[in-house]
């Protein structure tokens, strides 16, 4: 999957400018940077939900928006933002919409149909509430339910907007656990926003930081998470550490910061 010069507005105010950016097939990737700098913007554009200004989303060298609606649904797995659900959906219904990609006219539910929804409903750990109502679960149960409707397409991409916003810690890491489970068990590319720095550091094989609708940093997190990146990004001072159990960077911010004048940051290795 990738973007070639990609441009995205709203109305007349253009958000993401003439960006070009290949998502690494089997990775997690994730979008950084600070508030309205274009991560959810250029998600909606990758999953086909705002039409490009300028420039092109490409899915195995096609344009997304020449796709059937169907085959995409195939191909690429979204979950947007706070997602909605009608009152007293359960679980499993919730699930079994996932494969509303893989039915036709004259074939509704089947047993693949049947299976693929209770084998996502177990990957998330959500047999037990199966048949509970969506809105009587915890802030984390309900995203896990969302993950496994998402799942049950079979899609091998999948895009997640803010996956933890609004969880406590616990289930932010409940639900980081899952991506990087569905990442190397099932080898999903995944491509998600998140905001925690470390989080993203913690859990990508790559970091893209986005700043006024342009990449200014890609790649490992060691590369990309840098004290002038913070600086010169995020109007922060920080110290990096290493993490002793993953290995990964750990950004401990203590001050605001005024940028360095002249310098762009870290710019990691492109792919």
């Amino acid at each position: 999957m990738e973007t070639k010069n990609l441009s995205l507005a709203y109305d007349r105010e253009t958000i993401i400018q003439q960006l070009s950016l290949s998502i690494v097939t089997g990775e997690i990737t994730t979008l950084v940077g600070p508030n309205g700098c274009g991560k959810s913007t250029l998600l909606r554009g990758l999953a086909r939900l705002l039409k490009p200004k300028a420039g092109e989303v490409l899915l195995d060298g096609k344009a997304i928006h020449a796709l059937p609606t169907k085959q995409l649904a195939k191909q690429l797995g979204i979950l947007p933002q706070g997602p909605t659900a009608p009152e007293g959906l359960t679980v499993y219904e919730l699930v079994a919409q996932g494969r509303y990609p893989h039915q036709g006219f004259f074939q509704q539910w089947s047993p693949e149909d049947e299976e693929t929804t209770r084998e996502a409903i177990a990957i998330t750990n959500m047999v037990e509430l199966a048949d509970r109502p969506l809105d009587t679960l915890s802030g984390g149960q309900r995203q896990r339910a969302w993950i496994a409707m998402t799942l049950a397409q079979k899609t091998p991409i999948l895009l997640l907007d803010e996956p933890t916003t609004f969880l406590d810690i616990g289930y932010q890491l409940e639900v980081m656990e899952l991506i990087e489970r569905l990442n190397r068990e099932r080898q999903m590319t995944i491509l998600l926003v998140l905001h925690d720095l470390n989080q993203a550091a913690r859990y990508s094989q790559r970091m893209v930081v986005l700043n006024q609708g342009r990449i200014v940093a890609d790649g490992t997190p060691g590369a990309v998470l840098t004290k002038e990146l913070l600086a010169n990004v995020f109007k922060v001072q920080a110290n990096i550490v290493i993490d002793p159990d993953s290995g990964s960077p750990v950004c401990l911010p203590y001050r605001t910061a005024v940028p360095t004048p002249h310098s762009n940051g870290a710019n990691g290795h492109k792919k």
